[in-house]
């Protein structure tokens, strides 16, 4: 049985690299935290660096959700109103028909 439920999404070279960087600046700021506590740092040291991971990856989460709203949520209604067009006309053609109005 084939899976469909694997989708995928096309991102501007743009939105690929701002997205890109960002990740890479908290792949760093957690690159930070491991040495910080190898090297045996003060706990509320640490924890102010993980505040302001987390709110890296929220920052992340929100630019995400964002450009999904923009683009794939909005295609999707886009496409959605085209299908009920198209089943309209399909019905209005039917009913046509049905009348024997050919």
């Amino acid at each position: 049985m084939d899976c469909c439920c694997h989708k995928t999404k096309h991102r501007s070279d743009e939105e690929q690299k701002k997205l890109t960087h960002r990740l890479n600046r908290i792949e760093g700021q957690v690159r930070g935290l491991r040495e910080m506590l190898q090297k045996d740092a003060y706990c509320p040291d640490i924890l102010i660096q993980v505040s302001a991971v987390s709110a890296a990856l929220n920052s992340f989460s929100k630019e995400l959700l964002a450009t999904h709203i923009r683009t794939c949520v909005a295609d999707g209604i886009r496409q959605g109103r085209r299908r009920r067009h198209r089943r309209a006309g399909d019905h209005a053609a039917e009913a046509h028909e049905v009348r024997g109005c050919r």
